[in-house]
């Protein structure tokens, strides 16, 4: 592959990829001067030192020191954020990266000032500005404020944000002129008010998204950074090659899957593609992968790591706090599409083996075998957790008291057993991918070295999902642990291998090793520091105008008022605003205008979309930014390692993506695949959930060779139509189902009361509202869902906080009672017009077949096509 020029591309040496990884995520200056560099080391260190003491649940230190709240946090951690963002950022390409200019040191202690004024001054903040009468001082410091935090992100992030940031900084405050569209004018914001709001206030700058950051984010990317520091990363890429690396095609098999065991500890798509990249792309060129296909492997497994449970990007834990539901449901809802999205990366890479007939490294083994062993370990461990689950209860109820240190002291014998079996294998050291020869590691030889490495990993989960504990607390304790590790694994490791007099200095190295993890965790904080702060001036200004829902009912206008169409506008507005904006402000961006619209726009199709659903949907378009050219930063970073080109690496990287782009559009019209009103508290649930994973994952397997024009052989066009018929009716069988019969029947609203009462408990009724919008006056409708709950129809109604008015064969509709969803459902109607708001129409579940009845010709069709196929095939299928 050559450029424009003719010139081969080069590929870029370690240092220049270091570099490259740095200007990204951590900053690419580094100081000459000892002094400059220790410093910029001392604040990372005690950003993160601070963030362990704010996240300490036992508040143990409440009668020694004062206890911060959330409103004096967030402008600590800005504080924190902004200063090394200036120390650690140049201003441009062309700036001194050795030495810090006059002006950065300038820069950083205003911010910095700026920031912490917002903590220091908290108390008279909310006896002024919050309450509506700020000074002249305040305002001004504002002001500065808003400005040094515009600059901050263009350094860490580049422009986009510090564009976008601007211009709704603009449009709040000028509220009309030419450049605005008369839809979303508005009276403007006097410049105090929109300082106090943006700034000065707890909802612009320091609102929601720089409190999640603070509270969850920073313990995260942290916990990831003492792993990747401990030796996890080098591990979990070595025990992919000894498992999947004798396959054919094995080190893009390889490089799937250690990519995403490394999303856990990397929650950068650029950290992950040249961590892992380094080492598997090479190896893929090696076995008959072009520059272009290795580095677009490396790329699409990179970055689909955020959507990974437990440990998913940063915009995750955001839609805890805008959905208002546990972090724990976002993983059970996020966990199915992210496990078939990689089931069927690793398919495309096998599809890609057979179709150039690449050989294996090594000896060859079989992918069926293999996958054969990876269920049944699945289920071993699922067993094993199980099993653990039931002893931890059965030793709560014995000694309620004693469980606790019981538990600890076990996890410690647990910790130092592991410890002292990788003590009799040596380290693992990091390969030369380009050696002339290579010599794949075994299973046997690598899964000893580092199965210490999952405990923190377990903690996380068992805190997550059996304690029911808050993300925060979740990540301190297994931080906690990863603490002890990084500082003891190695004079443990010393002692077990008899080396008493290596006890000190493996303990120094130790230390060693935790400063850094903890200074290399806070530099990568940096960028999602300034983000979440810079997109809080986003959501200030989305909740101060019209514009949220005045855009909205300008999308609606431009779809038409179709959901498909509408969802085509939003993925396009993701990936366009996604090219310059980092995945976790465009996240806030697009959710907090659109998410919203799609539920709205649905039920007026009688579509009910989870609330879930539309902020998944919004988070995995605004992932695939990092793939997209031209600008995206992945595909870049990947090029760099493999030396292609990089427009091409990202196209290829998104035709690879294709699985990721269909998921979000399945999901919104199928939301049992992200296990939406599946109660996995029963064996049922449990069921329903196993054979949703395999029907799903056997559709996406078929929707990839559809879209590689590959199954048993190349297929021809009509065969690819068929796959994609086939996977799209296994995937959806509902859309079928719902063209031969109708999911529910009308019934006249008069009748309600009467029906209601007929009904099953629990039975799903959907009812029609008509009436004013409460903001324009005209008639608007929307679908509501109520759930039959209670033994009479009286009691079912006033579950739901309905107020019905019968009149004859009409029914007259009253305010919803106070604190109901209802009431907050129905909030855009003007119950106090003229004209009255009504229930337009009523529909209850009508009995049908089921919709995996479609099952069977699309079976039939796909063993058509495997018949034809069949007759062509030249290599086995597996």
């Amino acid at each position: 592959m050559t450029d424009t020029a003719g010139r081969e591309p080069r590929q870029y040496s370690d240092e220049e990829l270091q570099d490259l990884v740095a200007s990204a995520d951590s900053g690419a200056r580094a100081p000459d001067a000892r002094a400059v560099a220790w410093l910029i080391a001392g604040l990372a260190l005690a950003w993160s030192l601070f963030q362990l003491w704010i996240a300490q649940p036992q508040l143990w230190f409440g009668q020694y020191l004062p206890v911060l709240n959330s409103s004096q946090t967030r402008p600590i951690h800005l504080t924190f954020a902004i200063v090394l963002a200036f120390l650690a950022y140049p201003a441009f390409k062309s700036s001194p990266r050795h030495r810090i200019p006059i002006a950065d040191w300038a820069l950083a202690l205003i911010g910095g000032f700026c920031a912490f004024y917002v903590f220091w001054f908290s108390e008279t903040l909310a006896l002024t500005a919050r309450s509506g009468l700020p000074t002249q001082t305040q305002v001004i410091i504002g002001a500065v404020g808003i400005v040094v935090l515009l600059e901050a992100s263009r350094r860490a992030l580049g422009p986009a944000l510090t564009i976008v940031g601007s211009l709704f900084l603009a449009y709040a405050y000028f509220g009309q002129g030419w450049l605005i569209p008369d839809l979303i004018e508005h009276e403007g914001l006097s410049f105090t008010a929109l300082i106090n709001a943006q700034w000065l206030d707890t909802g612009g700058v320091f609102g929601i998204p720089l409190g999640v950051s603070t509270a969850f984010v920073f313990l995260f990317v942290l916990f990831g950074s003492l792993l990747d520091k401990a030796g996890a990363g080098n591990y979990f890429i070595k025990l992919a090659f000894a498992g999947l690396g004798h396959l054919r095609g094995g080190p893009a098999k390889a490089a799937v899957v250690g990519s995403a065991m490394t999303g856990v500890i990397s929650g950068s798509s650029i950290a992950n593609v040249v961590t892992t990249g380094t080492f598997t792309i090479p190896l893929m060129k090696r076995v008959g992968f072009t520059n272009e296909q290795a580095g677009s492997v490396e790329v699409a497994s990179s970055v689909n790591g955020q959507i990974m449970p437990p440990v998913m990007g940063a915009a995750a834990f955001l839609m805890v706090e805008f959905i208002g539901i546990p972090y724990i449901d976002v993983i059970k809802h996020a966990f199915i599409p992210a496990v078939i999205s990689y089931i069927a990366l690793i398919y495309i890479v096998h599809l890609e083996a057979l179709k150039k007939n690449m050989p294996a490294l090594g000896e060859s083994k079989s992918f069926a075998g293999l996958i054969a062993k990876f269920i049944g370990g699945f289920i071993v461990a699922g067993i094993a957790f199980t099993g653990l689950i039931y002893a931890v209860n059965g030793l709560e109820a014995v000694t309620p008291a004693l469980s606790g240190p019981i538990m600890m002291a076990l996890l410690l014998a647990l910790y130092i057993g592991l410890v002292a079996v990788a003590a009799r294998r040596p380290d693992l050291e990091i390969d030369d991918p380009n050696a002339k020869e290579f010599k794949l590691p075994t299973v046997g030889e690598v899964y000893a070295t580092g199965l210490h490495f999952v405990l923190p990993i377990v903690v996380l989960v068992w805190f997550l999902m059996v304690e029911r504990q808050s993300p925060a607390k979740s990540a301190f304790y297994a931080t906690s642990l990863m603490l002890f590790i990084i500082v003891t694994q190695r004079p443990l490791k010393a002692m077990f291998r008899g080396k008493a007099d290596a006890l000190a200095a493996e303990f120094t190295g130790g230390l060693v090793d935790l400063r850094e993890g903890l200074i290399a965790g806070a530099r990568n904080m940096i960028g999602i520091g300034v983000a979440t702060a810079a997109a809080g001036i986003i959501v200030a200004t989305v909740t101060k105008t019209p514009i949220g829902t005045e855009l909205a009912g300008l999308v609606e206008q431009l779809s038409g008022g179709i959901l498909i169409v509408m969802l085509l506008l939003i993925a396009l507005f993701s990936l366009v605003l996604g090219m310059g904006l980092p995945t976790t402000a465009n996240y806030i961006v697009v959710s907090s205008l659109m998410a919203s619209v799609v539920v709205s726009l649905g039920a007026q199709e009688g579509l009910i979309v989870p609330l879930i659903a539309a902020h998944l949907f919004v988070f995995y378009f605004g992932i695939m930014a990092d793939v997209t050219p031209p600008v995206g930063l992945a595909s870049f970073a990947a090029a760099a390692v493999s030396g292609g080109d990089p427009i091409k690496t990202g196209f290829t990287a998104f035709f690879y993506s294709l699985r990721t782009v269909a998921l979000p559009f399945l999901f919104i019209f199928n939301p049992t695949l992200i296990l939406y009103g599946v109660d996995l508290g029963t064996i049922e649930g449990i069921a329903q959930a196993g054979f949703v994973f395999v029907v799903a994952t056997f559709a996406m397997l078929l929707f990839a060779a559809a879209t590689q024009g590959y199954f048993l052989a190349p297929s021809r066009i009509y065969e690819s139509v068929a796959l994609l018929l086939v996977a799209f009716t296994l995937f959806v069988p509902n859309v079928w189902l719902n063209m031969v019969q109708s999911p529910y029947r009308d019934i006249p609203p008069g009748q309600f009361e009467q029906v209601l009462g007929e009904v099953d408990e629990g039975a799903r009724l959907r009812l029609q509202i008509a009436g004013p919008d409460f903001n324009t006056g005209e008639i608007a409708e929307t679908t509501l869902v109520m759930y039959a709950e209670g033994a009479t129809p009286d009691e079912r109604i006033a579950n739901s906080g309905l107020l019905l008015i019968p009149e004859g064969d009409t029914v007259r509709m009253d305010e919803p009672m106070f604190g109901t969803d209802t009431a907050e459902k129905l909030s855009d109607f003007d119950f106090y017009a003229e004209t009255p708001v009504q229930l337009a129409a009523v529909q209850v579940p009508n009995q049908r077949m089921p919709a995996q009845v479609f099952y069977i010709p699309a079976l039939l069709l796909l063993g058509l096509v495997i018949v034809l196929q069949r007759r062509r095939q030249t290599v086995p299928a597996f």
